[in-house]
């Protein structure tokens, strides 16, 4: 897949969060020991006058193998894979910079599964855009690279934390978050359409990743709004000789509405000005509020 642009921190917001995370979260970065390891092990174990060495050509994801000969495993081993130095190096990047906000938004656990999906979203992708013949028919190319997965943390960053700004190496550019996710999508759908740079197959890949990746940030964004809604309870009163006195069971009631207040000005508070603008205070009661609903 063609990688992503280079890109940097955020001169104020993203800059503050790492001060206060001065280690990577270890999904990420397992993330990027995994690809960098996997990449220089298949270079040295790839003999001279090879195009593919034994790593990239047992794991990477065609739609013949992949799908019509039933490795569906090649859904996850592409993503691990990469053509060049600079393929790998590009998507560490992305990883490193984006990925500690997903991840610290999801949790580890579920951060990883997240990551997994979006990635084989990019493949399940560009099959269906191949099999309507949207796309060339070719069902033999291999596909590799992380760059769906990292498609799909980008655009869930435009999504919590809308205003982020980014500032770009090249070309050197400051912009927020929604801004170059809408950027880098435009082009992915461009390419495609118009046959541009020649990596229809990968540019699909990218928006198969940024699409699952919109969804699964978005519906969680509208679940948390549903679980958090205040929930009350009336109990109907009774008309025997028992209700003078202290009842033997009280009834069940289920009103905190003052929290409940607080936590919708919180999620309105993140839709408007982005995760980025909460206190720690903030983010600890809704971590809290998310907590209590899941268990």
């Amino acid at each position: 897949m063609v990688t992503p642009n280079q890109m940097g921190t955020s001169e104020r917001d993203y800059a503050a969060m790492r001060s206060k995370t001065p280690s990577l979260p270890p999904v990420t970065k397992w993330l990027i020991i995994v690809n960098l390891v996997i990449f220089f092990v298949d270079l040295f174990l790839t003999k001279q006058g090879q195009e593919r060495g034994p790593i990239k050509d047992a794991g990477a994801f065609a739609i013949q193998s992949g799908i019509l000969d039933g490795q569906v495993w090649k859904f996850l081993t592409f993503q691990f894979i990469h053509d060049s130095l600079g393929h790998v190096a590009f998507n560490c990047v992305g990883i490193y910079f984006f990925g500690p906000w997903m991840e610290n938004w999801w949790g580890s656990r579920r951060f990883s599964i997240f990551y997994l999906l979006c990635g084989a979203a990019g493949a399940a992708f560009y099959s269906l855009l191949v099999f309507i013949r949207f796309l060339p028919d070719d069902y033999q190319t291999g596909l590799v690279g992380a760059s769906a997965g990292i498609y799909g943390i980008l655009i869930g960053v435009a999504v919590i934390a809308p205003n982020l700004r980014v500032r770009l190496l090249i070309p050197p550019v400051e912009l927020s978050i929604r801004t170059m996710a809408m950027l880098v999508l435009g082009i992915a759908v461009v390419s495609i359409l118009l046959g541009l740079g020649g990596n229809e197959g990968g540019e699909a890949g990218h928006l198969g990743g940024a699409i699952l990746g919109f969804i699964l940030v978005k519906g969680r964004l509208l679940l948390a709004k549903r679980k958090v809604a205040p929930t009350i309870r009336r109990a109907r009163p009774s008309t025997s000789p028992q209700s003078y006195g202290e009842p033997k069971l009280r009834p069940r009631t289920e009103i905190d509405l003052a929290a409940s207040s607080e936590i919708d000005r919180i999620l309105d508070k993140i839709s408007q000005h982005g995760f980025q603008s909460l206190t720690d205070e903030e983010r600890g009661l809704l971590r809290k509020a998310s907590e209590s609903h899941s268990s």
